[in-house]
């Protein structure tokens, strides 16, 4: 009981909002019209004392009753300081542990990212978003290109990188927009380090394939290639299940078959599509890793917590694998008859991916930003439209429940 009353009195102590960090001077890649927040700053939102909107919140918690979504909504809607974020975020993990936890809405989880980038509680942000399961935080793409234009202007790829693998975990490059952000950051990232933990090999892969496959161009088939080409080396070195184990990929083994195929699919094409010379050296290295014999000694061991499944099962598995194991000189083979063939075609870019991504994102962005902020404005009218039916399906509850207790205390009076 102590720790909400003390948080009501530190919101009640708040008298004066501290001004928002600026931004000005840094480079980004969205326009200034895409991160503009007069739309969202104008939104109709009720005025609330946040003090009182805790008390209520704790109270209604404390007799085992769920907190509607408007409550939670009207909080982070008059956040106005970076401490009060803090308080936010409280409320947003019991909100997300209570029995209306289905409910949070979409507007709520882009109010709370904003107010934390006008506030400087990007830490914040982050932190919920990498633990949504336990804080219910998952955007629409827009707010994703929003946080990730925020760490670009900050040049913090680190953070930017991070936010790619939960647009990867949440399967969320729908929009063109955020399958060219999250590129940029990726090659960004590769260009300045090469030495991996396959657990990051297999992020890095997946995040490069799942939008690569949306691409239509040689920047996506090249991340076709280069997320495939880590992949198949996960897959030998730490078995199938470490690829598709929590994440949103195939259970089928042959990642190494499908670079390939990507690579024969390049060679049969008529169009001019090419592949990169540094996607097609990374699975030149990945074979090259898989076939050192110096790998043998650690492949095929289980992964922890594969001890409860069915021996058949791990069977079978180790079987799939070892059968592409046996296929990696045959691999090898292909792979260099493809790399000729690709030369010979003309169809090998010398140039980086990230030089590549860069120059696409200037074409196609400003296209897809306008795509975007149409929708993000129709979105907005949705937003206020289904605010404003919820405050009506209160009020009316309200008023039900003042008639019932009404009709209840004439019954009393009567009897």
């Amino acid at each position: 009981m102590a720790a909400p009353t003390a948080r009501r009195v530190m919101l009640l102590a708040r008298a004066v909002a501290l001004p928002p960090r600026s931004l000005a001077g840094k480079r980004c890649l969205l326009s200034a019209a895409y991160v503009d927040s007069h739309k969202w700053e104008a939104r109709e939102k009720e005025d609330c004392h946040l003090a009182d909107l805790a008390s209520l919140m704790d109270k209604t918690y404390e007799r085992k009753l769920p907190v509607s979504s408007l409550t939670i909504s009207r909080f982070v809607d008059n956040i106005s300081s970076r401490e009060e974020i803090d308080h936010a975020e409280y409320y947003l993990y019991k909100f997300r542990h209570s029995p209306n936890c289905w409910y949070l809405r979409d507007w709520t989880i882009h109010t709370w990212i904003r107010q934390c980038l006008k506030y400087g509680a990007q830490d914040k942000a982050l932190h919920t978003l990498v633990n949504k399961v336990q804080y219910g935080i998952f955007p629409n793409n827009f707010t994703f290109n929003l946080l990730m234009d925020y760490f670009i202007k900050k040049e913090n790829y680190k953070d930017a990188l991070s936010v790619v693998f939960e647009v990867m975990m949440q399967e969320a490059f729908e929009a063109p927009s955020t399958q060219l952000l999250s590129l940029y950051v990726l090659y960004h990232c590769l260009a300045k380090k090469t030495d991996f933990s396959w657990e990051e090999e297999r992020n890095f892969g997946a995040s490069l394939l799942l939008p690569g496959l949306k691409q239509k161009n040689s920047v996506g088939l090249s991340s076709q290639l280069y997320g495939y080409a880590l992949l198949g080396k996960v897959e030998l070195q730490q078995g199938l299940r470490a690829v598709y184990h929590n994440m949103p990929l195939l259970w089928h083994p042959g990642y190494l078959d499908r670079a390939l195929q990507v690579m024969e699919k390049v060679v049969s094409s008529p169009e001019d599509g090419k592949l990169c010379e540094e996607a097609l050296h990374a699975l030149d290295r990945a074979l090259e890793a898989l076939t050192a014999p110096a790998r043998g000694a650690s492949e095929g061991q289980p992964q922890e917590g594969q001890d409860s499944r069915g021996s058949e099962e791990w069977v079978e598995q180790l079987d799939m694998e070892e059968t592409e194991r046996c296929k990696l000189p045959q691999y090898r083979e292909r792979f260099k008859a493809l790399h000729s063939k690709l030369q010979a075609l003309g169809k090998v870019e010398s140039e980086s991916l990230l030089t590549l991504t860069t120059q696409l994102v200037k074409e196609q962005l400003p296209t897809c930003e306008a795509e975007d902020i149409a929708a993000y404005e129709q979105m907005l009218q949705q937003w206020h439209l289904g605010r404003v039916q919820l405050i009506q399906r209160e009020q009316e509850q309200r008023e039900r429940a003042k008639q019932e207790h009404q009709a209840w205390r004439a019954a009393q009076a009567s009897a």
